[in-house]
This record gives C-alpha cells, structure tokens and sequence, in this order.
C-alpha cells in the first residue's frame, strides 16, 4: 500500500490545476491524494524580473525543503520552469503527456497582429522579448509578471496591448478564446519542458510510491523528449533567465532536436538542428549543446550572465 500520496504546489490557480490533475491520474490508479499549497520565493516578489531574483529554483526551492522534510511527497511544476540540475537529493520521476508547445500572441484586440506598429507586448520571459526584437523589432515590450490572471488583468489595465504566453496555460485556464495567433515554432522555439508538468520527489522516496507514481502519471513518449531537452539545457548550464530554446519531436524511430541561445538584444540568434537513434536522445541533448556552444553561443552566454 503507497497510503495517501501529499502533493506539494504553488497557489495559484494554473499551478493548482496542474496538481489536481496530477492528483486525477493518481486517483484513477487507486491511490488517494492530498493537495498542499506552498508560497515559493517567485510568488512573493512580483515588482522584479525572475532573471534579477536569481534564475535558480525561484519557483522551487520552498517545495524542495517540504519534499526534504517529507511533509509532502511529490511536487508538481511546470515543466519548462525546472533549473536544468536540480539540488542535491532530488529527481524528476514523471513527466506528463506534453500540451501543444507554442507561445502565443493574447489580447483583447482579435485583430492585433506582430506586425502592427506601435504596439507593446507584455512578457517576463527574456527568451520571448530577445525573439520579439529579433523577429519584430518595431515592437516595445513590458516586464509582466503575476498568475496568468494577474498578467491578463495587467493587460485590461492598459499596461500592455498583448501577452506572449504559453499555449497550455491558456488553455488550461480556459482563455483559449483570447489568443489572437500561435506563433510559428520555426521562428519561436518554446522553452525545454514547454507544455508539460514535472512529478518532482526526494530520492529517498520509498521506491513502492515511486513506482505507483510513474505508472499514474508518466508518459513515456514525453519523458524522451523531456530528458533530450534537459541534458541540452544542463550541458549549457541554462536557467529559466537565460534565453535559451529547444524542442525535440520523436520521427520514426530517431528523434531530432532543434536548440539554441540568443542575445539579450536579439541581435545574434544560433540555432542548431540534429538527428539521433531514440535510445541516444540524451547524448543528443548533450552534443546539441557543444555545438551551440562552439558556434559562439559560449560568448553570448557570457554576456548574458554579466548583464543579468
């Protein structure tokens, strides 16, 4: 018997749904659950970027320490906002079946578009403003930050004429009806993990639960594609400050990834592509990476790290 599985997670109402979902999936196995709420240090302070708080474990580190002392069993994160190695005693044991992984233009103007002039796009991703300059450099952004219903009623307010946001929380919330364009994943190459949730625990987790878990929760299709993307962002010590991007797709029998990093200032952009058998999908993270890396991506990830 696993006994009553304590789910640890931030309060708001996108995290919350993604715990109960996690939640869903155990339940249906037979295994009861208990949700439990915790403020994480990203809650708290809303009036600075994530990139100035410190890019590590901003969002995590208070559920770590519930994990540490056991008073909850799992966490549940967004995918895409795990550091790329986590603290000393941890692991990620299941991913979730990935949402559709596009960033995404939201307002209340339906026919607002990228290529308009004049308009101010709300983000606090520094991937998402380093593409918009690139891309669209006609376009001003503003730092936006808070729950997805904080940012949209930011919006409303008048301080921005759109978001850029994640498709799966959008439609997670059920605001699908206020994203206006989903943008080409040619040109906006979503963040590592974009898209699904990540069951977090102590590895002192009794191996039973573990296992309970992974057979509730875990789909294996993701999890390759998830762990590709991870090696790629650990081997270039990436953070969720540092504008860094990579998708992989399972093809056949191979998998491809595409990654990269790009300034600050949009200016410089270096993305690399490659092909591998399923079964080298982490080496293939991993030699993505030195290519970027090799290709000046070294050089941009310096300058980023002295200017944050």
């Amino acid at each position: 018997m696993t006994g009553t599985i304590r789910i640890g997670t931030r309060g708001s109402k996108l995290a919350l749904w993604q715990a109960h979902y996690v939640a869903d999936k155990l339940r249906k196995a037979g295994i009861s659950t208990e949700i439990v709420t915790i403020e994480t240090q990203g809650d708290k302070i809303l009036d600075v970027s994530i990139a100035k708080i410190g890019s590590k474990g901003v969002f995590t580190e208070e559920i770590e320490e519930q994990l540490r002392v056991g008073a909850i069993d799992i966490a549940v994160h967004s995918a895409k906002d795990m550091q790329s190695e986590l603290p000393e005693g941890f692991e990620l044991i299941a991913f979730t079946e990935r949402e559709k992984v596009n960033d995404v233009l939201v307002s209340e103007r339906n026919s607002l578009s990228l290529d308009d002039q004049g308009i101010c796009i709300g983000t606090s991703s520094t991937r998402r403003v380093a593409m918009l300059k690139h891309w669209y450099p006609h376009i001003r952004t503003v730092a936006v930050r808070g729950n997805l219903q904080t940012r949209i009623a930011k919006m409303k307010d008048g301080a921005c004429d759109a978001l850029l946001l994640a498709y799966a929380g959008m439609y997670r919330m059920g605001y699908g009806n206020m994203i206006v364009e989903e943008l080409s994943i040619d040109r906006f190459v979503p963040a590592v993990g974009q898209g699904s949730v990540a069951v977090e625990c102590a590895m002192d987790l009794s191996p039973e639960k573990k296992k309970a878990i992974r057979n509730a929760v875990n789909h294996s299709t993701t999890e390759i594609r998830l762990k590709c993307e991870r090696a790629f962002l650990r081997q270039l010590q990436g953070g969720c400050s540092i504008p860094v991007f990579g998708l992989s797709d399972i093809i056949n029998d191979g998998i491809q990834l595409v990654g990269g990093i790009i300034s600050l200032d949009g200016g410089e952009l270096i993305r690399k592509q490659m092909n591998t058998p399923l079964q080298e999908a982490e080496n293939l993270g991993k030699e993505l990476a030195i290519q970027v890396l090799n290709a000046g991506g070294d050089k941009i990830l310096k300058d980023i790290k002295n200017n944050l």
